[in-house]
């Protein structure tokens, strides 16, 4: 049976209204972590049942649903911009400008410097365990796993609490490393599908990652003081919220048509009509009703993410020969974390003082999520993809549920209470 549109939405709606009281009333887990256990669990509890009882239909039903999903689509072509935009929204400025050396480096360097170690590692990895991928392929999934999920990692700030310093370079690192990671994909998958007559060159590889990148951001700076403008004129707070809703698909598939990185460009604007727009363009209901709106539609998307990563095993074929490898890749990718995160914190702290546990934190904090799925999921039918696939899920998944439950810990152990 083939769903419309609207039943799917309504599904999910639905799905992550019931999950999110039932894990708010029972579970009393965080609630996207909440969400995507209870999604997993029900995904591999519909399997078994399906293979007992075939008849019944239900989970076939759910599977066409879910097929008929576009995962990269929904994620990188529509809700990933609301949730930037909503995350950058809330962060303060100031204090990213305070750390901006350490978010700059983690967020270039250490993104660059993970997806080569990964790379390299997976390579090897994946040879010794008799699977045989070639290095460039291994790159692809280094670029794709080493970013940071901003969504993971911004509702994981709302459940811990950590000294501002440390928070605005976790919270910015995320919003960054993300569109310098896709980036980083593309140019890798590029150079992965090219054939012998469009072979990209080490100079056209510069160019598109400073044309994505930095033009992703003047767009983004650009759109976002146009939002800024118009709203200091007016104070309507329903006008307004339409405005900024408007800048932000508009960057977006501004971005999405010129080739320009729509990631960098809606935090930036986000950034801008967050803190500039906040202290000098609405009135305080104005700015109550704004951030409470998209206070909403982060809370809404990101259930709706996670319902979507969990719900996602049902489509996935997941090869059991693929297991150990999957395993194995886990520690590989928090090493890469953490030589990623510790190298620009060593060398910067040449000049300046780091919080104790900032290295500690910063590695088990760096949840992988949403993103790092839908651009597995976006890859083309190569040989290699179902092992990629499967790789990337289990490092999400450790990621998200184990990392995300035991963070607090690693900050209660590591980080001097007295600067909490």
């Amino acid at each position: 049976m083939t769903l419309s549109l609207f039943e799917i939405a309504a599904l999910l709606l639905a799905l992550s209204g019931f999950f999110g009281w039932f894990n708010h009333t029972v579970l009393k887990l965080p609630h996207t972590i909440g969400l995507l256990v209870m999604a997993l669990i029900s995904s591999v509890a519909l399997l078994g049942l399906e293979s007992v009882v075939p008849s019944l239909g239900i989970t076939s039903t759910l599977q066409g649903a879910i097929g008929q999903i576009d995962f990269y689509a929904t994620v990188m072509e529509g809700m990933l911009a609301f949730l930037l935009f909503a995350g950058a929204l809330h962060v303060d400025f100031s204090f990213l400008r305070s750390q901006a050396w350490a978010i700059g480096l983690m967020a270039t360097v250490g993104v660059v410097l993970s997806t080569f170690i990964v790379g390299v590692g997976f390579w090897y990895l994946s040879s010794l365990f008799g699977f045989e991928v070639p290095l460039i392929w291994c790159l692809v999934f280094g670029a794709l796993i080493s970013p940071t999920d901003p969504v993971a990692v911004l509702s994981l700030l709302k459940s811990i609490n950590v000294p501002e310093a440390l928070e605005a370079k976790i919270a910015g690192e995320s919003l960054f490393n993300d569109g310098v990671g896709v980036v980083l994909f593309a140019i890798l998958l590029t150079i992965a599908t090219s054939t012998g007559s469009t072979e990209v060159t080490v100079l056209q590889v510069g160019e598109l990652f400073v044309v994505e990148a930095l033009g992703g951001a003047v767009l983004g700076a650009v759109t976002g003081w146009i939002a800024y403008k118009a709203m200091s004129t007016i104070d309507e707070h329903m006008l307004e919220i339409l405005l900024t809703l408007g800048i932000v698909a508009a960057t977006y598939a501004i971005a999405l048509r010129l080739h320009l990185s729509g990631p960098i460009a809606v935090v930036v604007a986000g950034l801008l009509v967050g803190n500039r727009g906040a202290d000098m363009a609405k009135s305080d209901h104005t700015r109550v009703s704004m951030f409470s709106f998209w206070e909403l539609i982060d809370e809404i998307l990101n259930s709706v993410l996670f319902l979507l990563i969990g719900l996602e095993v049902l489509i996935i074929s997941l090869d059991p020969g693929f297991a150990w490898v999957a395993a194995a890749t886990i520690p590989l990718v928090l090493a890469a974390r953490f030589i990623a995160v510790s190298t620009p914190i060593m060398f910067l702290s040449i000049r300046q003082n780091f919080e104790a546990g900032a290295i500690p934190v910063l590695t088990w904090g760096g949840l992988r999520g949403g993103v790092s799925v839908a651009l597995a999921l976006s890859l083309p039918a190569v040989t290699h993809k179902p092992l990629l696939l499967a790789c990337t899920y289990a490092v999400v998944l450790f990621s998200i549920i184990v990392q995300g439950l035991t963070v607090k810990a690693v900050v209660n152990r590591t980080v001097d209470p007295t600067l909490i």
